[in-house]
């Protein structure tokens, strides 16, 4: 298993850097990838299907004229979500995770990324017809390939990760996952990273507070008022710091591409949230005091 050591603790996620956000042009990729290095973030999180198949060919063209060697960053990328996109049609959206398409698929991410490996290929979905034999016939491949050092899961329950774990470790498992949206602390997903000492990343590590003015905004927001200045911190940082505060050592992925924010989103990683001002946004957040 690839040790949690060689990611950065802060991952930088992609999805919105092509045509399904900021449509970044060449020499804008290459600038905000740069910064990310800089300021310590190494980690880039892709996935095949993101941009409609486009966004990692190009990040892979801006990368090979960025100036960064390759062994100084590490790349993750997803698949088996087939989606119908102008780069490949589909009659219906489903998940393929057949050995041969798993294969051409990291193949295809390869190709795109510029890059001989992975340093963790994700399984994006769930699929209710996955068969644990055929992923693990594709996934032993690629490693004695040299095309993938480790294998993980995206949004899988601990029982769906213990079925393909009847045929192949996983070493990872990324999911959505924020104080308000805590569900996985109490679905056993996070407990099975502990138990397991599996990488666990989250997705939308913000979740909805700047998305949505509702309640729950009012709450947080109140509670975490007085912790602003006590921590000489921004909002963005006290939620990043709530995550990464669970003993399962989640690393946020983070979907922001200015650059203060970027730098701020690293240096979140050096507040210590005290225990009770963790359980204060908590029960802000669920509008109740743990039972």
């Amino acid at each position: 298993m690839q040790k949690n050591k060689f990611y950065s603790k802060v991952i930088a996620g992609t999805m919105t850097w092509g045509s399904w956000g900021k449509g970044f042009s060449k020499s804008e990729m290459i600038e905000v990838m740069n910064h990310c290095v800089n300021v310590g973030i190494t980690t880039f999180d892709h996935a095949d299907i993101y941009g409609g198949y486009t966004t990692e060919e190009d990040f892979g063209k801006a990368f090979v004229e960025a100036g960064i060697s390759r062994e100084n960053i590490q790349l993750i990328s997803k698949c088996g979500i087939q989606l119908d996109a102008d780069a490949r049609p589909n009659r219906v959206k489903h998940y393929q995770y057949d050995a041969e398409y798993i294969v051409w698929s990291a193949e295809q991410s390869l190709k795109k990324l510029r890059t001989d490996y992975l340093d963790l290929l994700l399984l994006h979905r769930p699929s209710p017809l996955m068969r644990p034999d055929a992923v693990a016939e594709a996934i032993v491949k690629l490693k004695d390939q040299g095309k993938v050092r480790a294998f993980g899961v995206s949004n899988f329950l601990s029982s769906q990760i213990a079925l393909i774990e009847t045929e192949t470790p996983i070493a990872a498992n990324q999911i959505e996952f924020s104080l308000t949206h805590n569900g996985p602390m109490y679905d056993g997903t996070l407990d099975d990273a502990l138990v397991n000492k599996r990488m666990v990343m989250s997705y939308s590590p913000l979740g909805s507070f700047f998305r949505e003015k509702d309640e729950v905004y009012k709450r947080v927001s109140r509670a975490m008022e007085p912790m602003l200045p006590k921590y000489g911190a921004t909002e963005d940082q006290l939620l990043l710091a709530w995550v990464m505060r669970h003993p399962s050592k989640v690393y946020p992925v983070v979907g922001t591409t200015t650059k203060p924010r970027i730098s701020a989103a690293i240096e979140a990683t050096k507040i210590e949230m005290e225990l009770t001002d963790w359980f204060v946004l908590l029960e802000a957040a669920q509008g109740h005091e743990v039972p």
